[in-house]
């Protein structure tokens, strides 16, 4: 396999992960275990960031969750608005998953406050799709 085939092959792992996690995101919204839909939809993002770190670098993504970190690895230029929402999003990852945090973003985690974040994900999606 070629460098070329190798690297599509990445991105190709990374994207098919980022869409598997993204049907689970929206089950978990209708289950209403928005926290963990929140956790996911970090997920969502990273891998994408992932995919877009390996097509423009021709190399392997690094082992962080920082979708901001990610994205400056990637070449991707994002406006305030995206950088916000990107380090907003990198925060559920910490907060779903370490105990000092849980309990506290499990209260924050109501339905409408889920679904504002769901949308926003959706954007970032769709936006950094196009960025593949």
């Amino acid at each position: 396999m070629d460098r070329q085939e190798n690297t599509q092959k990445m991105m190709d792992h990374w994207v098919s992960r980022s869409d598997n996690d993204y049907e689970t995101m929206n089950h978990l919204m209708q289950s209403k275990d928005y926290h963990w839909a929140l956790f996911i939809g970090h997920l969502v993002i990273e891998r994408l960031l992932k995919a877009a770190v390996v097509k423009n670098t021709g190399d392997h993504a690094p082992l962080t969750h920082d979708l901001r970190r990610l994205a400056k690895i990637a070449g991707i230029e994002a406006d305030e608005e995206q950088k916000y929402f990107l380090d907003a999003i990198s925060s559920f990852n910490i907060n779903a998953r370490y105990d000092d945090y849980k309990q506290d973003f499990y209260k924050k985690c109501t339905k409408d406050y889920a679904l504002m974040w769901i949308v926003n994900i959706q954007k970032l999606r769709e936006w950094i799709k196009t960025k593949l």
